[in-house]
Parts: C-alpha cells; structure tokens; sequence
C-alpha cells in the first residue's frame, strides 16, 4: 500500500493533489448537471443535443492541440494553470447565474461548452506535464495513476452529489459550487513551495516547433499505434453522457438521483483501476490492449443489461478498462517522451483522445435517438474491440521486427 501512494511523500505533490479533488469533485457535478440541463429540461430527451454539446467540449483539444502544446513547452506552466484554471470558474458562475435565474437557453450551454472546452485544451497538456515538476522521475509513472486516482474518485463522489443538488434545489446551483470549487486548486497552487519544483526541461523556441510534435510521433511506430488506440476509443467509446443518460432516462426511467449514482458507479470501476495503475512500476502495452478488449466487453455486457442494476455492474467493468487504456497510454507516452517534447507529444494525445469528441458524439447521439440507447453502446464495444486489433498488429510486427525475420518465417 505504500508504494501505491509513494508520490505523496512530497509535500508539492500533496498540496496540488488535495487541491486537484476539491475542483475535479465540482468539474464532475456540473458534467453532470449539464448533460441533465440539456436532456430533460431544455430539450425532450435528445441524445443529438447531449452529442453537440460534447462536441463543442471537447472539439477545443483538437483545433488548438499545436498551440496548446507549444505553450505547455514554452511557458511557465504553473502561472499558465492558475489562469485557465481561474478562468473554468469564471464560466462554471455565469452559467449557474442564467441557469438559477432561469434565463438559460441552449444555445447559452452550446457557447459556454466552447469556451470551457477552449480553456480545458490549453490546461489539459499543461496539467499532465506539470506532475512532472512535483516528483522525482522515478515517481513520475505513479505520479500519474495518483492524478487519475484524484480525478476518478472525484467522479465517483460528484455526479451523486449532483443528483442530490439537482433534486433539492436546482441544477444551477451545481454550476455555482464547481465554479467555487477552483478556489481550491488556484489556493493549492499558491501553496506550492517554488523552491522545490523540478522544471520541466523548455524548449527553445525554433521555427517549425509547433509542428515538431507531429513529426517526433510519426517517427514512434509505438506512439502511433497508441494515438490509433486512443483514436477509435476516444471518438466512439468515450461517450458516457450520452450512453448514461440515455440509458436512465429512456430505457430505466429513473430519475436525477438514479442517473447521479450511474456515473458514480462507473466512477468506483475508474478509481480501482487507477489504484492498480499506481501500484505497477511500469506501464505496458500489453496492459493497454487488454484495457482495449475489456472495454469493448463491458460495453457489450451494459447494452444487453437487462435491468438498472446489472446495467450498472456492468459500468464498474467499463470503468476499470477506461482507465486503464487512458492511464497507460498517459504513462507510456510520458515516459517514452524527451522532456523537452513532452507538452506537444501530450497535446497531441489529448487532441486525438478527445478531439474525436466532435465526429463520434453526434454519431452516437444519432445511434441512440433512432436505433435506441442500447445500440449506441454497441458502437462503443466495437471501438473497444477494434483497438484491441490495433495493439495485436502493433505487438506482432514488433515481435517480427525483434526476430528479424519476415512475417512469412515468424509463425
């Protein structure tokens, strides 16, 4: 047990992590408000309108995905967090204000979606480098888990509590309390001793270094492989607003409180696979295309669910291989990545990851509005199993290549 939590031995690492889980508690609340806002009250039940929503989200990584990096490579990263971070709370309040006072319309949650997204693509790469400040390199990899660790149990704990608040007051006042909540990480980041930090190695600023990323992964069969991964996952699998939602409202008819404790069980698979994560000494590939075919089982298993229950045992399974593919694929790009190009490599995932967000989410939305909820998971357990192809292929030819002999001589 000590080594999974090794990384909190420093006092940096302590004070942002115990920061990070009071603002990601309330990043999960409004994620869920907002998927609840836009299904049963500005819209009937429309899981098209739950898909542009995310796309506007999360298109942001993918549009700015060279600038992002770029900045996560050249400046200073903890000034940088503390202005996209103080900037998510800004837009978390007004959204709450239009929503409390009744004034918010659809269009007002496709635009803030846009500019939260906008701001979480500059913070995204610049957060997942940053650990790298906080550890010794010999920590980095648990470093990580811990930070998926952080982020999961926020999961599990934020959409219950925003259920709750849904119910009793409003969906607005989430909005409200995760925009206070990023007090918490910019008073964590006040908080850190300078003098300790670990500087992420800069890169200099040459002609030509924004695009640098791109052609330092293309060169990487093994980043490439991983990026094709993240790709078909992360376009048509990581769509749990739509599945969840859609699920409890149009196939179990539950209510907020139901729907809240849906994504908080699937949070409880997330928060143990990233404790198995941190307890590895090493990320592998191997673990990432098991994460691939387990991912595509458990969506399988919650399509075919035939009551709320066995639905959500099923998200306890998808959990733990969502998290493992994103947390894996997070360790070994980082550790396989020289410093210096680290912010570009890791913007460069998180564009592919959750730039895809646009093409998948109206696609899936589409699937559940007309085929039904259950088939939209169905393209979600194809993503899963599809990956899984990738990884063998990429591990075969690897295995070939090490032989040194041709294809048709290794059997």
């Amino acid at each position: 047990m000590r080594r999974v939590f090794r990384s909190l031995r420093s006092f940096n690492y302590r004070v942002w992590a115990a920061g990070a889980l009071v603002s990601n508690i309330g990043t999960w609340m409004q994620r869920a408000a907002q998927d609840w806002l836009v299904l049963t009250q500005l819209t009937n039940h429309s899981a098209s309108a739950v898909g542009i929503v995310m796309a506007l989200q999360f298109g942001p990584q993918l549009l700015l995905m060279p600038w992002s990096g770029y900045a996560a490579d050249h400046f200073n990263q903890r000034k940088l967090l503390m202005a996209t971070q103080a900037t998510m709370g800004a837009l978390a309040l007004i959204l709450g204000i239009l929503t409390v006072t009744g004034l918010v319309q659809l269009w007002h949650v496709y635009v803030f979606a846009f500019l939260f997204g906008c701001s979480a693509a500059l913070d995204a790469p610049v957060r997942q480098t940053f650990v790298a400040e906080l550890v010794d390199e010999a920590d980095l990899s648990n470093a990580i888990a811990l930070n998926s660790t952080t982020f999961n149990a926020a999961r599990m704990i934020g959409p219950a509590v925003a259920g709750l608040i849904i119910a009793s007051v409003g969906t607005g006042w989430a909005f409200l309390l995760n925009g206070a909540s990023f007090m918490a990480v910019l008073t964590s980041m006040s908080l850190l001793r300078t003098s300790e930090l670990r500087p992420n190695a800069r890169a200099h600023r040459t002609k030509g270094s924004v695009t640098q990323g791109f052609h330092y992964v293309w060169s990487r069969p093994d980043l490439r492989a991983t990026l094709v991964m993240l790709f078909l996952i992360g376009t048509f699998g990581l769509n749990f607003p739509i599945f969840i939602s859609t699920m409890a409202v149009g196939v179990f008819h539950t209510d907020a409180r139901g729907f809240g404790l849906l994504s908080s069980m699937m949070a409880i698979g997330t928060v143990s696979g990233a404790l198995l994560a941190a307890s590895r000494e090493r990320p592998r590939f191997s673990s990432l295309m098991l994460g691939a075919a387990i991912f595509g089982l458990g969506c399988t298993l919650a399509a075919l669910a035939p009551n709320y229950w066995l639905f959500a045992a099923a998200l306890v399974v998808i959990g733990v291989a969502a998290l493992t593919v994103t947390n894996t694929s997070n360790a070994l790009m980082q550790l396989s990545t020289e410093p210096a190009m680290r912010g570009r490599v890791m913007a460069l995932r998180l564009g592919v990851a959750l730039g895809g967000t646009p093409i998948g989410a109206p696609i899936v939305g589409w699937v559940a509005d007309h085929l039904g909820p259950r088939w939209a998971l169905g393209v979600g357990a194809s993503s899963g199993f599809a990956a899984a192809l990738v990884a063998i292929a990429f591990l075969s030819q690897r295995d070939v290549e090490a032989s040194g002999l041709p294809p048709a001589v290794k059997r």
